[in-house]
C-alpha cells in the first residue's frame, strides 16, 4: 500500500475510453479538504487507519477506520482528521462513460461504506498503482479496466451495506432477473414478474427500484439492447430480423430504442 506517494498518469490516449484512472495515493497525514465547488474528478477514498469526518449536502458523516467513500465529480464537499493521525488511500478517475455509468450504478451522490471484507478492494487498488509503477507502456490501459472494477466492488458493498434486507430483496429479485434472462425476446407483463415472487406489482417496482437503480421494464430494454449488440457485432442477421429476435417486433421502434440508448442506429452501431 502506497504510504505518502500519489501518481497523476499523463496519457492522453486513454482520455478517450469509456472509465480512465486519473490518479491513485495515499497519506498517512491526510489533512484538511474544502473544495466548494466539488473536484474536477470522481473519488473513491479509503479510510484505512485513524478517523475523518466528512461534510457534503449539508450532511456529516464520520469516516471510521475501514470505511470507503465515494464523492461524484462537482459536489461540494470538505473532509478532515478527527484524529492526530489519519491514514488514507484514494484513487479518482475519468471517462467518456462515466457519467452513464455512474447513473446506472445510482452513484449520483456521496455514498459511503464500510465492508465487512474488503480484501478485493484493497487488491485491486495494490494492483493499479504496482501498473502504474511499472508498466509505463500500458498500464495506464491495464488500470482502465482494473478501475472499473474497483468501481462495481464499491458498487456491490453500497448495495448489500446495510444489513441482510439487502440480502432479502436480492433473493427475492432472482427468479424476476432469471425469468427475464429466459424470456426477454417474450410479451410478458409486470404482474408475471410480480407473480414469480408472490409479491404486488407495486412493492415488485419498489425493491427493483432500491435494488438495480430502475424500473423492471428498464431492465428488461437493456437486457433486449445487450442480446442485440451481441447480434449485430458477430452475425449478419439482417436488422429487422434481429430486432424481432430480442424482443422488438416493430423494426421503426427497435431502431427508435436502440438510438436513444446507444446514440446510433443498429445499423451504424453495426459498421462501427
Amino acid at each position: 500500500m502506497p504510504v505518502n506517494q500519489s501518481i497523476y498518469p499523463s496519457n492522453p490516449n486513454v482520455w478517450q475510453l469509456p472509465v480512465h484512472l486519473a490518479g491513485i495515493g495515499g497519506t498517512e497525514y491526510q489533512g484538511h479538504v474544502h473544495r466548494p465547488e466539488g473536484y474536477y474528478w470522481n473519488q473513491i477514498l479509503h479510510s484505512v487507519n485513524g478517523q475523518g469526518c466528512l461534510k457534503t449536502e449539508g450532511a456529516t458523516i464520520s469516516l471510521p477506520p475501514g470505511c470507503f467513500f465515494f464523492l461524484p465529480n462537482a459536489v461540494p464537499h470538505e473532509y478532515y482528521p478527527l484524529t492526530e493521525t489519519w491514514e488514507v488511500t484514494w484513487v479518482v478517475f475519468d471517462g467518456l462513460s462515466c457519467s452513464q455509468i455512474k447513473k446506472e450504478l445510482g452513484l449520483t451522490q456521496p455514498v459511503c461504506c464500510t465492508p465487512t471484507d474488503s480484501s478485493m478492494l484493497e487488491k485491486l487498488f495494490n494492483k493499479m498503482f504496482v501498473a502504474q509503477k511499472t508498466d509505463k507502456v500500458f498500464g495506464d490501459y491495464t488500470c482502465s479496466g482494473l478501475i472499473y472494477d474497483y468501481l462495481l466492488e464499491f458498487y456491490r458493498h453500497t448495495v448489500t451495506k446495510s444489513t441482510d434486507r439487502g440480502t432479502d430483496k436480492s433473493k427475492q429479485l432472482m427468479p424476476i432477473l432469471n425469468y427475464i434472462d429466459d424470456h426477454f425476446a417474450e410479451d410478458f407483463s409486470i404482474t408475471v414478474l410480480a407473480e414469480l415472487a408472490g409479491i404486488s406489482p407495486q412493492h415488485l417496482c419498489r425493491i427493483f427500484k432500491e435494488t438495480m437503480h430502475m424500473r423492471p421494464m428498464e431492465y428488461l430494454t437493456y437486457r433486449r439492447l445487450g442480446e442485440a449488440k451481441m447480434l449485430l457485432r458477430h452475425t449478419d442477421t439482417p436488422v429487422a430480423d434481429i430486432g424481432c429476435r430480442c424482443g422488438f417486433p416493430d423494426a421503426g421502434y427497435f431502431s427508435t430504442v436502440f438510438k436513444r440508448h446507444e446514440g446510433m442506429s443498429p445499423a451504424e452501431y453495426r459498421k462501427n
